[in-house]
């Protein structure tokens, strides 16, 4: 343990190196624009950016970098050295205006117009409250990436926006309940990440996995995940070796991976940190998946973060904890031992169960990719409806303060928010539900929507603005009341009455649960392109304009992008898919049945049965033929929609015509490999992909 302790966060520019290499004033100063946000001097920043670079100096590092988020949802980083000319030679420098501001080229990311080609000028901005760390012997910057004209042109800028206005509406709220001890409030996240371990070798012989991250083909093998022996089974030696390097270098970057086991499909895992404040959270998770990818090359595996890479097993996701704290670390999500302690709680709870009924919409956007489509409903992950669990205990008090009825505690306590003391309501007195989107797990929320590859700054930015929205209503509300805690009581029953709707807590693989949903006027947007151009809602641009998170054209971009990265992709995996059959599949099918020909004429010819190969034979040139048909009209479909304009159109005809058409295809190759002499098969099958390792 202690040497774990010895190289836990040596490799960040975190408080404690601040702290001792930093005078004093400098320091204090730094803090402040850390926790308070008070504007970076130059001075102040020439300071830190010198002690910083003498930091990465001794660490080894030779060049530095802003580190930023593009809205490609992978990070992104240009290096510079410290050197700077001198008469006969050179010296090692790096000042603040090098630290707090740079210059990368803009115009190659996607911008959903907000840059033209030729408008290359780009901003990042040193993100002071993540500290900075050393990859790769380079000096990574956290920092935000804005256009020449300010717009955020990353995932971080509005993630950091959303979180400053959250923490402003909180902080009114607690003011009505007297609370003048807290002077911030923050959104913790923790992201359990799943993921798939592949054989390097093998997975570089499917080209639909090196080029996708999914195969487009591949045959069931008998045995899947139906005897449950891989979930929490023991961790096979490889993996074992994998992971264990995986932590050291995380704990290295002062992330806190806490948690790791086999998942529920052969091949998959997953790993757990500890939850952080939201922003440090997301560029954990993201220095995450590319030490996943980095580490596994290693070992001779290949980390595969895709939503869905094998059909028939279960997919991965990302399950996003979020909660709210207080500087004074009151989780304002826990419900506590006094009447004034459960109030608050109520009322926040209240407005979750408000914003996530009001805005349900632009959570399932927030978790929208051509990945997750194949995940989401397909009964190993929640439906593509959302919908928040409570448990029965807490279900059960609710509903008495919705019908002012006495809650069936040993107290037998009259439900009037305020007034009564609510039972003690430990973490877990109800049983957890994997099939919920949105569920409450006793001091936080699990949205269990989020794909594997997935940023989850766009997911936790739509909470926070959401419960933003309806914290400021609850302001206004209870602000402007005579009798305070009446008007509590009131607000919590009425909006308990007025959303019970988004509140379900039984099995949503049901399919009776899409008909209910339904009745109940939920929304059920199943593919990424119909859910998409609900961002451009009235109500959903009035939320994050009002709010200044996004503005009406910072949202009308992202909504371009999002359309275009699914088309792209979709089209991708479409070329993949008719390349493989050309050049792979149709061609190994005739050899091996030109071969069953040869055997049956000789057969023939020593008066043997044949039954077995004419058989094969007829069947595999009857299924080769309808192969190449479908492979014929999936590359007319393709050209087609190419050819077709306008963001959403095109994304629509690639989920309702393309996809459909490899599905045609897929069905075919599929029943081929499942007769076609293993030999023969050109690429490794789904047995030994997922138990090569």
């Amino acid at each position: 343990m202690s040497t774990i302790a010895e190289i836990f966060g040596t490799m960040v520019f975190d408080d404690k190196e601040m702290k001792a290499r930093l005078p004093e004033d400098i320091y204090n100063s730094i803090q402040n624009t850390i926790k308070n946000g008070k504007h970076l001097d130059l001075a102040v920043a020439n300071v830190v950016a010198k002690a910083m670079m003498e930091w990465a100096i001794e660490k080894g590092a030779t060049h530095y970098t802003h580190w930023f988020q593009p809205m490609t949802g992978i990070t992104a980083e240009k290096h510079d050295s410290f050197i700077s000319p001198k008469e006969n030679g050179v010296i090692m420098d790096f000042r603040g205006k090098e630290l707090v501001r740079g210059e990368p080229d803009a115009s190659s990311f996607p911008s959903g117009g907000l840059r033209a080609t030729f408008e290359a000028r780009g901003y990042t901005a040193w993100d002071p409250t993540s500290y900075a760390f050393i990859k790769d012997e380079t000096l990574c910057i956290p920092t935000a990436f804005c256009s020449y004209g300010g717009e955020a042109l990353d995932k971080k800028t509005p993630l950091l926006r959303s979180m400053e206005v959250l923490g402003k509406a909180t902080m009114k709220i607690l003011k009505l309940f007297g609370n003048e001890s807290v002077t911030s409030v923050r959104t913790t996240v923790g992201a359990e990440q799943e993921y798939f371990l592949i054989d390097k070798e093998m997975f570089n012989k499917r080209p639909d996995l090196v080029y996708t991250g999914r195969t487009l083909f591949g045959a069931r093998p008998p045995k899947g995940q139906e005897l449950d022996d891989h979930y929490f089974g023991s961790i096979k030696s490889r993996v074992l070796a994998y992971m264990k390097e995986l932590d050291r270098e995380l704990w290295k970057l002062g992330v806190l991976a806490k948690t790791e086991h086999n998942e529920a499909a052969p091949a998959q895992h997953e790993l757990a940190p500890v939850f952080t404040t939201t922003n440090l959270a997301t560029d954990h998770n993201q220095i995450t998946m590319e030490l996943m990818q980095k580490i596994a090359k290693k070992h001779g595996l290949v980390c595969v973060l895709h939503e869905k890479p094998f059909a028939g097993v279960s997919g991965s996701g990302k399950h996003n904890n979020w909660s709210l704290s207080t500087n004074t670390g009151v989780n304002l999500l826990e419900p506590g031992e006094t009447p004034y302690e459960n109030a608050q709680f109520l009322l926040f709870l209240s407005a979750v169960i408000k914003a996530v009924d009001d805005y349900q919409d632009a959570l399932r956007i927030s978790v929208a990719s051509a990945g997750n489509d194949h995940r989401l409903g397909a009964a190993e992950a929640p439906p593509a409806i959302v919908s928040i669990f409570l448990g029965d205990e807490l279900a059960a008090i609710l509903d008495a303060i919705e019908n002012g009825e006495k809650y069936a505690s040993k107290e037998k306590e009259n439900m009037r928010v305020g007034v009564h003391i609510l039972p003690k309501f430990p973490k877990d007195t109800t049983d957890r539900n994997r099939t919920s989107p949105f569920a409450f797990t006793g001091n936080k929320f699990e949205f269990r929507m989020v794909g594997a590859s997935a940023s989850i700054a766009d997911t936790n930015t739509v909470i926070n603005t959401a419960v933003t929205q309806v914290l400021n209503e609850f302001y206004e509300i209870l602000s402007n009341a005579e009798d305070f805690t009446s008007a509590l009581h009131n607000l919590v029953r009425d909006t308990i009455k007025a959303h019970k709707r988004i509140l379900f807590n039984g099995n949503g693989y049901d399919k009776s649960w899409t008909e209910e949903a339904k009745k109940r006027g939920l929304s059920n947007l199943e593919t990424t392109p119909e859910a998409i151009p609900h961002l451009l809602d009235e109500k959903n641009i009035k939320l994050f304009v009002d709010n200044k998170v996004f503005s009406e054209k910072e949202l009308r971009a992202r909504c371009e992008i999002l359309l275009e990265s699914y088309s792209k992709l979709i089209n991708i995996e479409a070329l993949t898919a008719v390349d493989m059959s050309n050049q792979m599949i149709m061609p190994a099918v005739s050899k091996y049945t030109k071969e069953l020909s040869k055997t049956i004429e000789m057969k023939k010819a020593l008066g043997i049965d044949a039954e077995y190969e004419i058989e094969v034979a007829r069947k595999l040139s009857t299924l080769n033929s309808s192969a190449y048909k479908k492979t014929k009209e999936l590359e007319i479909d393709i050209a087609r929609v190419k050819a077709l304009t306008g963001a959403e159109k095109v994304a629509k005809e690639y989920a309702n015509s393309v996809l459909v058409k490899m599905a045609d295809l897929r069905a075919l190759v599929d029943e081929m490999e499942s007769i076609t002499a293993k030999e023969y098969w050109p690429v490794p099958t789904y047995g030994d992909l997922l138990f090569s390792v």
